[in-house]
């Protein structure tokens, strides 16, 4: 993996030198391309280095101070679209598992809310997160814009799209419902959280939940998403208990 940071301090080729050689003389790093007129670094690792790592690298020479690239926000591109062009795909998504769902409940004699829970709880989340994993660095660098966990690290957004196929196989075998349920409760409060703070600050971010994939606006629809998930885990744990 490749990375490329900031680095300010460097006058000459000699400074150029001298921080080449502290870079890549710390364990894990592969490569270091130093661009002395940008003031950046691209280090290439073996596996994820904190940035923390090389700035203790450096603290010897305190006029080489290396930062990481900001990254522009994923903002929502404004398009000539109504509302229902806009969220059409999670319209149809939604209208997919909801449909599929009530199907498997056909041959029973009566309707079994608990099943048909469990069945469209599997479904969003398998659905949605194979949306992530088509793009999962994209993914977690939109996630990282406004979910309380994954601002302070990055890596939640893997890690989220990966629990989330994981509660999708829960749900559909049938897996440790307490257990299910009670993850699903806390993962959805917690990244509900993080959309009600982009929302009542006006933000105009895009919204990750179907990943890279879509062009779509944080708004209230992603607020019905979460709030869902939390009103049927709460529900399946009230009966379970």
């Amino acid at each position: 993996m490749v990375h490329t940071f900031n680095l300010t301090g460097m006058t000459c080729t000699g400074c150029q030198a001298k921080v080449q050689h502290v870079l890549e003389s710390i364990d894990g790093v592969k490569a270091v391309d130093i661009d002395l007129q940008k003031g950046q670094a691209k280090i290439t690792m073996q596996k994820h280095i904190d940035t923390a790592v090389f700035q203790d690298a450096l603290k010897p020479y305190p006029k080489y101070q290396l930062t990481e690239e900001q990254k522009a926000m994923p903002v929502f591109e404004e398009e000539s679209k109504n509302w229902f062009q806009t969220y059409k795909p999670v319209l149809l998504i939604f209208a997919y598992i909801t449909g599929i769902s009530l199907l498997v409940q056909a041959h029973n004699e009566t309707f079994d809310w608990m099943l048909w829970m469990n069945h469209f709880m599997a479904g969003f989340f398998l659905v949605f997160s194979f949306f992530k994993l088509l793009n999962l660095a994209g993914f977690a660098d939109s996630y990282a814009m406004y979910d309380i966990i994954a601002k302070r690290w990055r890596g939640y957004g893997y890690l989220y799209a990966l629990l989330e196929l994981a509660l999708g196989l829960a749900f559909i075998t049938g897996f440790n419902p307490i257990l299910t349920n009670t993850v699903t409760l806390i993962v959805m409060s917690i990244s509900l959280i993080g959309v009600l703070q982009s929302i009542f600050n006006k933000k105009k971010i895009k919204c990750a939940c179907l990943g890279a994939v879509f062009n779509l606006p944080m708004s209230t629809i992603t607020v019905i998403e979460d709030a869902l998930m939390i009103i049927m885990s709460a529900i399946m744990l009230v009966i379970l208990i």
